[in-house]
């Protein structure tokens, strides 16, 4: 309250006596109308000046966190005072000493003086709580990339010295950046110089803050920072930035994620909105990796309501925790426990909700465990499927979107079988839709991150000390983020071409041995040196390469460069239902044999000896 009252002093002191200066600039202090002019003009413009600082709320700024917003709060509060001012004494001239000039000159006066008293708050703000941080505990920063996420977070880090970062400059490979200077740091070069300037200006760590680059870049920057051997530490993809604006909080450890990361999706908005916005829409799997990261997608589009369906409800509880964190989102975020398998429940949901839009990522999708267990992954991703989309045309949903893998195409696995089967059965359900429907399926390759991935795996093997498991060490795979995937789910769904399966665009294959060095190495390891990488050899059901398209399958373009659709149909056994029914019977039985004969069947290219088809 002390300090409320003091700031309201200072403010009343200049705007009070800035009249008294301006008239001592326009006059000589010795001039006879000087004093008694300028008493009567202060009088008079005193409670104006108060009112319009009132109504432009100056006296709201918080001084030690002054910005150009609030400067300029202070100039349109100046402007709309000094006309109000030069009104009065063009009134006043006849009966006043009141030169016109006045207003103009006081105006300057109180920005300069305003603006100066905040700036220097901010100043001793800054000074006494840089001297409240133990010189021991400041880490000096050097940041690579003097873009606005660069400039954004040197400011940030500025503005808070007790994070214990102190920013000293920037690297670019920008021409036109070096050289300069940005939020007064400088820059001292191109990238490649990372290891002279670190000595030379004794860098504790290196801070990449370039979102939009592609993992190449990213890669090379921290093995620049692993030869000179200084932490680095990165700013999230644009991708993971829930809003646009940077903080010290998101300051994280590079992950595999940043070194295979691709240029950013760039979303036709207004066509997902078009789809989603004040929809009922209800995801499947909604606890899982996919399902929870497209729940965090949609919301941005205000969809009306949110069912989130999943068996598990420790990961529905979570998802709808952390968005309920987000405050009044104003979306209505249902929770469902419940099973794709269980088709009454469904009819209930169904007929209590009448949701819109379905993403359908309620899968079982563990190799080794659903060739183990292939009934449970024939019932989940084939029946359940079944049971979704036909109530999906019973109550005449508009869009459905399956989520598929690569390893639907040319099957080796009862997963990847079961995930092929369930495309046909979409594309079943879109020969029977209705002229609003469609029904459609998005197959991609591996989910960095999600759950049962080659990267968690990894990382508790190098947190144990080794040794990392390979399978293979001519073994690849296709891999994306979890949230570029989700991100083309939402843009596919809204190519809206019926029974379409749609491919996305996955990049250039990597060798999951890799992958594991540079885990290893991140992690401030030598691979084979401090921790061994073993290869454990083929599990059942697993290929060495996996692929997008069949042999028979060919792609076109779509409107959208990362998605393209498969061209030929892919459904074409007229008995599709009767083998449906006794693929069904065969997993009531637990039977593999008869299951694995029957996808046989249904799929030619499905193959079931055990081995890589390589």
């Amino acid at each position: 309250m002390e300090r409320l009252i003091l700031k309201y002093l200072i403010d009343g002191i200049i705007l009070f006596f800035a009249t008294f200066v301006a008239f001592a600039l326009r006059l000589e202090p010795t001039d006879s109308p000087y004093i008694q002019s300028a008493l009567s003009v202060a009088v008079i413009l005193f409670p104006i000046k108060i009112g319009v600082f009132y109504i432009t709320a100056i006296h709201k700024q918080s001084w030690r966190n002054i910005s150009v917003r609030d400067l300029l709060s202070i100039i349109v509060g100046v402007i709309i005072f000094s006309l109000i001012s030069l009104i009065i004494a063009a009134f006043l001239r006849p009966y006043l000493f009141f030169p016109l000039s006045v207003p103009i000159i006081e105006g300057m006066i109180l920005v300069l003086s305003l603006s100066f008293v905040r700036l220097m708050a901010r100043v001793v703000h800054f000074y006494v709580k840089t001297q409240k941080v133990p010189k021991e505990n400041i880490k000096r920063v050097l940041i690579i990339g003097a873009g606005e996420s660069g400039t954004m977070i040197a400011r940030e880090m500025m503005r808070h010295p007790e994070s214990g970062y102190q920013p000293i400059g920037f690297l670019d490979d920008d021409p036109k950046k070096v050289k300069k200077y940005f939020v007064g740091l400088p820059v001292f070069g191109e990238t490649s110089r990372l290891e002279e300037v670190s000595k030379l200006k004794t860098i504790d760590e290196i801070l990449i803050a370039m979102p939009a680059e592609a993992g190449a870049i990213i890669r090379n920057m921290v093995h620049l920072a692993q030869a000179a051997k200084i932490k680095c530490r990165i700013m999230p993809a644009l991708h993971e930035l829930i809003s646009e604006k940077v903080s010290i909080s998101q300051i994280r450890e590079v992950d595999v994620e940043d070194l295979l990361r691709r240029k950013p999706v760039e979303l036709e908005n207004h066509v997902i909105e078009t789809y989603l916005n004040q929809k009922v829409v209800l995801v499947t799997g909604a606890g899982g990796s996919i399902g929870s990261e497209i729940v965090r997608q949609i919301v941005r589009f205000k969809p009306k309501t949110i069912l989130l369906l999943g068996r598990g409800e420790n990961s529905i509880y979570l998802i709808e925790e952390e968005l309920n964190r987000l405050g009044d989102i104003g979306v209505e975020i249902i929770p469902i426990i419940s099973d794709v398998r269980d088709k009454e429940s469904l009819e209930i949901l169904f007929s209590k909700f009448h949701p819109q839009v379905i993403f359908h990522a309620g899968a079982h999708k563990h190799v080794p465990l659903m060739e183990a267990n292939p009934h449970q992954a024939i019932l989940n991703n084939v029946e359940g499927t079944k049971n979704l989309v036909e109530l999906a045309i019973k109550y005449n949903l508009e869009r459905f979107v399956n989520i598929s893998t690569d390893k639907a195409v040319n099957p080796t696995s009862i997963m990847g079988a079961s995930k092929r089967v369930a495309e046909y059965v979409v594309e079943w359900a879109s020969r029977q839709a209705k002229e609003n429907q469609c029904f459609v399926s998005v197959r991609f390759g591996n989910v960095l991150g999600s759950r049962g991935s080659v990267v968690p795996k990894f990382k508790e093997q190098i947190r144990l000390g080794g040794p990392v498991t390979v399978t293979h060490p001519d073994m690849t795979r296709f891999f994306m983020t979890i949230p570029e995937a989700a991100q083309l789910v939402l843009q596919a769904a809204g190519l809206g071409q019926n029974g379409a399966v749609y491919i996305l665009d996955m990049g250039e294959s990597v060798k999951i041995v890799d992958m594991a060095k540079e885990l290893i190495r991140l992690s401030g390891f030598e691979p084979d040196k401090d921790i061994k990488i073993q290869y454990s050899g083929i599990r059942p059901g697993e290929k060495l390469y996996e692929e997008l398209l069949t042999a028979e399958e060919g792609t076109n373009s779509t409107r959208h460069e990362k998605i393209y659709v498969a061209r030929k149909s892919r459904l074409k056994d007229e008995n599709f239902e009767e083998l449906l029914k006794q693929l069904f019977d065969d997993a009531h039985q637990g039977n593999k044999p008869a299951i694995q004969s029957t996808l046989k069947k249904i799929i030619p290219t499905y193959s079931f000896n055990g081995k890589a088809d390589v």
